[in-house]
C-alpha cells in the first residue's frame, strides 16, 4: 500500500502529522465521539435516529508561557464536542459534508485553532462505516473579524387569505419596510381544502405544501414578496432587504425540536418560527389568535388600512 493510500484511510491525528509544516503546532484530538441523531438525504433515514462517529484533530497555536495548570488557557477538548453539539441543534442536516464543515467553521473561530480535521461516518447505513473526511485552516483572519454577525431580529408578520387579497396588502408592506427592519410575512393554507388521507406524516406534508402555494399566491400579488424555504435564504434576504415569503417544508421537517403547533393553526406554527429568531411580538392580520402561541401576538383587522 502506497503511503499516500494509507494516510487517506488513516487517522487524522497521522493525516495531520503528516501534512504539518515546519511551524510546530500542537494538537489536540478528540477520537470515536458517538452520538445519535436524525440525520440524511434519504426518507429512510427520516423519522430514525442513527449512529454517527466524529474524530477530530485540532492544530493549535502553542501557548506563550506557563499553561499553570490552567484549563482556561487552553482549547479544552469541550469546545470540540461542544462544538459538534451546537451544530447538530441548528437543524436536521441532510449531508454529512454540511455537518463536517459547520463543525470545523465552529471550531476555528477559537483563537488558538488554526488547523482542523474532521471525519464524520455513519455507523449504521451498510456493513462498514460511510463518511466523509475535510480540512479546513483559518485563513489568516483576526478571531475578532471571523466571530459570528449578531443575530438579525426581522419584523415577522402573518397574512390571513382576507389579508393576502386586501385593497391594503401594498401600503402594509409600505409601513413595514419603513421600519427598516428585515421583513418574513407568513401565511396559511388557500380556502380550498388539502386532500386528506391517513397517513399522519403524509397529511403534515400536504398540510405543508398547502401553505407554499399559498405563499406563491402572496408572491404573485406584489414583486417584492419572494417566496424562501431556508434559513440560508432568509439570512441572505435579511440582509440584503428582501421581503421573504416563508415556505415552512423544509425549515418545519428538519427542525431538530419539532414544533408542537399542528399545520391545522397556522397562526401557532408562524409564532413557532418566529420563536427560532428570538422575536418579542408577531403581528397577525385578519385572522384569529390561537390561544396560546410561542411569542406574543398582536392583532390588526384586515380592513384597517394603517398598522
Amino acid at each position: 500500500m502506497s503511503s499516500e493510500t494509507r494516510l487517506a484511510f488513516a487517522h487524522p491525528v497521522e493525516r495531520a502529522a503528516a501534512t504539518s509544516t515546519s511551524d510546530a503546532l500542537d494538537r489536540i484530538s478528540v477520537r470515536d465521539h458517538t452520538v445519535e441523531v436524525e440525520i440524511g438525504a434519504f426518507q429512510a433515514e427520516r423519522g430514525v435516529t442513527q449512529r454517527i462517529c466524529f474524530n477530530i484533530v485540532v492544530e493549535v497555536q502553542p501557548l506563550r508561557g506557563p499553561i499553570d495548570d490552567d484549563v482556561d488557557r487552553i482549547l479544552s477538548y469541550d469546545r470540540v464536542t461542544e462544538a459538534i453539539q451546537s451544530e447538530l441543534a441548528v437543524e436536521r442536516l441532510a449531508l454529512l459534508e454540511t455537518l463536517a464543515e459547520r463543525v470545523a467553521e465552529r471550531i476555528l473561530l477559537e483563537p488558538q485553532a488554526m488547523r482542523v480535521f474532521v471525519r464524520i461516518e455513519k455507523l449504521d447505513r451498510g456493513p462498514g462505516a460511510l463518511g466523509v473526511e475535510i480540512v479546513r485552516a483559518r485563513d489568516g483572519a483576526p478571531p475578532a473579524e471571523m466571530a459570528a454577525e449578531p443575530a438579525p431580529h426581522p419584523e415577522l408578520v402573518f397574512l390571513s387569505n382576507e389579508a393576502i387579497a386586501s385593497e391594503h396588502l401594498k401600503g402594509w408592506l409600505d409601513q413595514l419596510e419603513a421600519t427598516g427592519r428585515p421583513l418574513i410575512l407568513c401565511v396559511g393554507a388557500a380556502d380550498v381544502a388539502a386532500p386528506q388521507v391517513a397517513h399522519k406524516m403524509a397529511q403534515r406534508r400536504i398540510d405543508l405544501l398547502a401553505i407554499e402555494q399559498n405563499a406563491w399566491v402572496l408572491a404573485a400579488r406584489d414583486d417584492r414578496c419572494v417566496v424562501v424555504d431556508t434559513r440560508t435564504e432568509l439570512d441572505w434576504a435579511m440582509k440584503n432587504g428582501q421581503t421573504s415569503v416563508w415556505a415552512p417544508s423544509k425549515i418545519v421537517l428538519d427542525s431538530v425540536d419539532a414544533p408542537s403547533a399542528q399545520t391545522s393553526d397556522p397562526v401557532e406554527l408562524a409564532a413557532w418560527f418566529a420563536s427560532t429568531f428570538e422575536e418579542t411580538e408577531m403581528l397577525v392580520i385578519g385572522a384569529d389568535l390561537p390561544v396560546q402561541a410561542s411569542v406574543p401576538l398582536r392583532a390588526a383587522a384586515a380592513d384597517q388600512k394603517s398598522l
